[in-house]
């Protein structure tokens, strides 16, 4: 039968428990922007031809970007009727149609420029950018291995304020290392941003193009470590 090593260490192995904390600034690796395209008509195939004319306009927009755009995916696709508002008999209206579009891009020059364009298109609206780090961003495995030396350095530290030294790592538990920085796409403006109203009229200039700067992202990493320690003498 074996000892059961106990939980705080021993006077010939004591035992020390340390964190280790790190929190990198980086710049964001990729972008995304939410496109609702919408669209409304008096009846129901109008709706569903001018939502299609729209959505495909959005997307052969997107793609003049090549590698820029590295994904490209439309979402939800709905059309609605609007009713009157005329006591029991009531009649629909019109047809609302809206579908949703996401692009990310990790080109920051082409991302201010497609933005732009996108948000001066007809019944277009536009939020974003949301900036990210890539999932396997160098960034957290720099940041998990400062949390580590971080933890190394302070269980030394208590080791030689008792005028000892440390033999063995017990235990390393990592506490995940996180983005904090993850920001909600922008809200937009009453109406939508970069939403106009599909009038006559002569053809407009091109738009300025927008300077985006990117947000900063904050990356985090913790870990718990257990060492031991030579007896020290006190």
């Amino acid at each position: 039968m074996t000892d059961t090593p106990a939980p705080y260490g021993t006077p010939d192995q004591p035992r020390v428990a340390v964190r280790g904390e790190a929190r990198l600034e980086v710049d964001p690796e990729t972008a995304q922007i939410a496109i609702t395209a919408t669209t409304r008509g008096k009846d129901r195939r109008t709706a569903l031809e001018d939502l299609t004319r729209r959505n495909a306009h959005v997307l052969e927009l997107a793609r003049t970007y090549g590698q820029a755009v590295e994904k490209l995916e439309t979402g939800a696709l709905s059309i609605t009727p609007e009713l009157t508002q005329r006591g029991r008999d009531e009649k629909i209206r019109a047809y609302h149609g809206r579908v949703h579009i996401t692009a990310e891009l990790a080109d920051f020059t082409a991302l201010g420029e497609l933005t732009t364009r996108i948000a001066d298109l007809d019944m277009t609206r536009i939020t974003g950018p949301r900036w990210a780090l890539r999932p396997d961003s160098p960034a957290y495995t720099e940041a998990r291995r400062q949390a580590v030396r971080e933890a190394l350095q302070r269980a030394r530290e208590y080791a030689d304020a008792l005028g000892t030294h440390l033999t063995a790592l017990l235990e390393l538990a990592d506490l995940g290392a996180e983005n904090t920085a993850l920001a909600p796409p922008m809200p937009a403006p009453p109406g939508g941003f970069g939403a106009r109203a599909a009038y006559g009229g002569t053809e407009p200039e091109a738009p300025p193009v927008l300077d985006l700067e990117p947000q900063r992202q904050t990356v985090y990493a913790q870990v718990n470590a257990r060492f031991t320690m030579a007896p020290p003498k006190l």
